[in-house]
């Protein structure tokens, strides 16, 4: 069931109603039991890897619960103890979770690991060839990277005893397969969600009216600009597009993925709002950015927010990278006293790339992002000196460069996503620095991309209208901004947005249109 389907919103018309007409104690029992109907519609069979999520992650809980409790108990049963025996004891039990912790870990991301190695050469020929589990060669079952993700995350928290532990089953089901998160996230916390996901929620006409503007929002993204672009850029990647035209392709696909996974967000975002839950924003305006790592912490926030606490973090606090990096600091000064961040962040972006696949286009993916953020890492004296030294830096026309600049080399490297082939996605990189075809902007290539006129047009208006917004978000909520103007124009603005979308919008068959591009993660 897509989000951008005529089912989903009467499923979600429905489950709406439901959710406000039935007694309020049962919101929660509601929404547990329309996420599973989503779920099921998504494909039976995939039933099973949610339900092996959520059991290995509730017994993992359930038993480090247990332990606590028990150790808790104890403890104040012999209270005679000496400090050192207390420690000792505490040190036993929390060894005893630990390994309750990499079961359940182990588990789970074997199974990730197992499901995303079915999609690759020549495993997928040969599934298919046999008939052996060949639905999985299809695509990983729906959002198994997302409820894994944050289920396993909360296990960590649960561990860490930064989280309580939810021994109630049905609501540990809710938390892992809430439906608006189940496409493509966002990836939330529990101590964040469980805020509105369990409470009791009144109807609320300017809250609801707020998550429909913002579901209206996301299907203008995706459908109008996203699925209509997406017809160029498939035609783009074609091996005689090089030079130039392989720049239009970076550009394209820069609008092409933002519209639509910024627009699947907003509409999951949207559906939550209408039910009172709060999901965290996966993105902050991130072409505004004026490097690498900023844009990553504008660009998929919540992923890249788990990758940083649950990998990054463990990873360079360790006790051998603190010793690595105090006797790297004697022989190599400031690059040896970094060096447990740079293999930190390392070993994070290989684990971001294998996360979206195990292609090597991935993995090439993962390690440009790193090689650009330690590069601009170490190099950050001498921009500091520069900017010091000239006045220019402080400018708005520089910060206009910079942003120009990363919008171009973060989308350099974003394309590699469009290019298995990784020699010939390095082949067309380095074409720009020798096939000067400006001409394809006027002999008459740009329209036999699949575009004509009136879809120029019309993706040229959606593009400046999300700049527009970009640049109002600045101020706040957009939509708390349009209640601030006459009533009659803000109806104006929706009705004319609902009617681009139900006019311009790119459908496919059964006026269904295609699916997000992080479905296939």
């Amino acid at each position: 069931m897509a989000f951008t389907s005529v089912n989903f919103l009467i499923f979600t018309g429905i489950l709406i109603a439901l959710y406000y007409i039935l007694p309020h104690k049962i919101q929660w029992i509601i929404l547990l039991v329309g996420s599973y109907v989503f779920y099921f519609f998504a494909g039976p069979r995939y039933l099973a890897f949610l339900l092996f999520t959520t059991i290995t992650t509730y017994l993992g809980i359930l038993l480090m619960f247990r332990k606590n409790h028990s150790a808790a108990e104890y403890l104040q049963q012999h209270a005679d103890y000496s400090k050192a025996e207390k420690k000792a004891y505490k040190a036993k039990v929390k060894s005893s979770n630990r390994a309750i912790l990499i079961v359940v870990l182990v588990l789970n991301f074997a199974l990730l690991f197992f499901c995303k190695a079915m999609l690759v050469e020549p495993i997928r020929s040969s599934m298919q060839g046999n008939g052996t589990l060949s639905f999985l060669t299809l695509g990983l079952p729906m959002g198994l990277s997302f409820y894994m993700f944050q289920s396993m995350g909360y296990l960590i928290d649960v561990y860490r005893q930064k989280a309580e532990a939810l021994t109630n089953p049905f609501k540990l089901a809710l938390f892992t397969s809430f439906f608006p998160q189940l496409v493509q996230g966002p990836i939330s916390q529990f101590e964040d969600l469980k805020e509105t996901l369990f409470t009791e929620h009144s109807f609320d006409r300017r809250q609801v009216a707020f998550g429909l503007q913002r579901m209206l929002w996301g299907f203008f993204k995706k459908m109008v600009i996203a699925d209509r672009i997406a017809v160029a850029v498939q035609e783009l990647k074609g091996s005689e597009y090089t030079g130039f035209a392989f720049f239009i392709l970076v550009v394209f696909f820069a609008i092409q993925i933002y519209a639509d996974f910024s627009g699947g967000i907003d509409i999951a975002i949207g559906v939550a709002e209408t039910l009172g839950i709060r999901l965290p924003e996966n993105f902050l305006r991130p072409y505004f950015s004026k490097n690498v790592a900023e844009f990553w912490r504008r660009w998929h926030v919540t992923l890249m927010e788990w990758m940083k606490r649950y990998i990054f973090y463990p990873i360079t606090v360790s006790k051998p990278m603190l010793n690595l990096s105090m006797k790297a600091k004697k022989k190599l000064g400031r690059f040896g006293m970094r060096l447990p961040i740079y293999i930190g962040s390392l070993l994070t972006w290989l684990a971001t790339g294998i996360w979206h696949g195990f292609n090597l286009h991935f993995i090439v993916w993962g390690l440009l992002n790193c090689f650009v953020i330690v590069i601009s890492e170490e190099l950050t004296p001498l921009y500091q000196k520069f900017h010091g030294r000239f006045a220019f830096s402080n400018k708005r026309g520089y910060d206009v460069w910079q942003i120009i600049r990363l919008f171009i080399l973060i989308n350099l490297i974003q394309v590699t996503d469009l290019f298995e082939n990784v020699g010939e996605y390095f082949r067309k990189v380095f074409s720009l620095t020798y096939t000067f075809n400006y001409h394809v902007l006027w002999d008459g290539t740009m329209t036999k991309l699949g575009l004509n006129t009136a879809d120029y047009v019309i993706l040229l208006v959606g593009v400046v209208l999300m700049f527009l917004v970009s640049v109002l978000q600045r101020k706040g909520s957009v939509r708390k901004q349009m209640q601030k103007i006459p009533r009659i124009l803000r109806y104006v603005i929706l009705i004319v947005l609902l009617f681009a979308v139900i006019l311009f919008g790119s459908y496919g068959i059964g006026y269904n249109a295609s699916a997000f591009i992080y479905n296939q993660f």
